[in-house]
């Protein structure tokens, strides 16, 4: 937490405050992340030439900048047993876990208790490991980016230990309230930047399946994504800018024109990736309210309704260990209520 001090150099004249910190502070190893940096900004503990400035304010070559670091907001979010889920693998680092459907990942308005990550704080998932002093000692990097999305802002450790979100301490990435499966969570800060590398680099394994309305064929959707023009809940591939997004999709049984179980592999994570990819090629998850339709086929129909959710499962996540280096990987079939739709198509004339 000691002070950071920067010259300007000629090529950053002009530069936005708040853009040079964060692409000069970014490439330190332990640097703070975008929220940080801003509310570091906010409070007066960044300044230029000895005065505080503004986030926007432009930068003059050969002007010195002090970034004086806070301590990270604690938690507010609270333990809570009562949530379940099941645990696939847990080590000093890292715990893999079967997020059930239903459960929403972290707290946020309208969901303050009752999360995951409530349960993880129950579980004492995120007290560091003993003997670890560093964890107390080091800032961490966050970054951002379900189906989806990479880690937003999200770390905290209770009883002192480093913090540096609100609700959504050692997430990095996260699965829509609807969708079941495989996740990873960070234990500690050193753990959660390495993990947090692996997915902008894209380099995590994952696949889900999922049960889709219609006739689905091999392929690879590498689109733009972004919010939809109209109705701002939803998201888009049909968008004239956004950020890439690539899905590779192959069926692994069909059912005639009527639906296809496929598997969809992610190579980028954005929110609402693969239901948006699919919705749009006119091939919608099953049970899917945000991107679907209630299907006119009377077993469709009743499959979907009995599942009340979009049939999507994260069966595998690869990736390598932060703390040993090895390649891991995991695998969970779908819950019931994913398999009792599966044998209801089966099932269909």
């Amino acid at each position: 937490m000691r002070p950071i001090l920067l010259v300007v150099p000629r090529e950053a004249e002009g530069t936005r405050l708040d853009r040079f910190l964060a692409s000069t502070l970014s490439a330190m190893e332990g640097g703070p992340s975008r929220t940080e940096l801003q509310r570091w900004i906010e409070h007066g503990s960044v300044k230029v030439d000895g005065a505080a400035r503004k986030a926007s304010d432009k930068l003059r070559e050969g002007a010195r900048i002090t970034v004086e670091p806070e301590p990270p907001p604690k938690t507010e979010a609270l333990a809570d047993a009562g949530v379940e889920f099941d645990v696939v693998y847990m080590d000093d680092a890292v715990i893999v876990l079967d997020k059930p459907a239903g459960l929403v990942v972290h707290p946020a308005r309208g969901h303050q208790t009752g999360t995951l990550v409530n349960g993880l704080l129950a579980r004492g998932v995120f007290e560091p490991p003993d003997g670890d002093e560093e964890l107390d000692e080091r800032p961490s990097v966050s970054a951002r980016g379900d189906d989806a999305a990479s880690g937003d802002d999200a770390q905290a450790f209770p009883g002192g230990a480093r913090d540096l979100d609100r609700s959504r301490p050692g997430i990095v990435h996260r699965l829509d309230k609807g969708t079941s499966g495989l996740m990873v969570v960070a234990r500690h800060p050193r753990a959660r930047e390495h993990l947090k590398e692996q997915f902008a680099a894209h380099s995590i394994e994952r696949e889900y399946v999922a049960l889709c309305v219609g006739e689905v064929k091999a392929k690879t959707f590498d689109t733009l994504h972004g919010r939809h023009p109209t109705d701002r809940v939803r998201f888009s591939s049909k968008v004239k800018t956004g950020k890439r997004a690539v899905t590779h999709v192959r069926p692994l049984e069909g059912f005639g024109r009527h639906a296809t179980y496929v598997a969809c592999r992610l190579e980028t994570g954005r929110t609402h990736q693969i239901r948006v990819h699919l919705a749009d090629d006119r091939t919608p998850i099953l049970g899917d309210p945000l991107y679907g339709k209630v299907p006119k086929h009377e077993v469709l129909r009743e499959a979907a309704l009995a599942l009340g959710r979009p049939a999507l499962h994260a069966r595998v996540l690869g990736f390598v260990h932060p703390m040993t280096g090895e390649a891991i990987r995991f695998e969970v079939d779908p819950p019931a209520d994913f398999q009792l739709a599966l044998t209801t198509l089966r099932a269909m004339p």
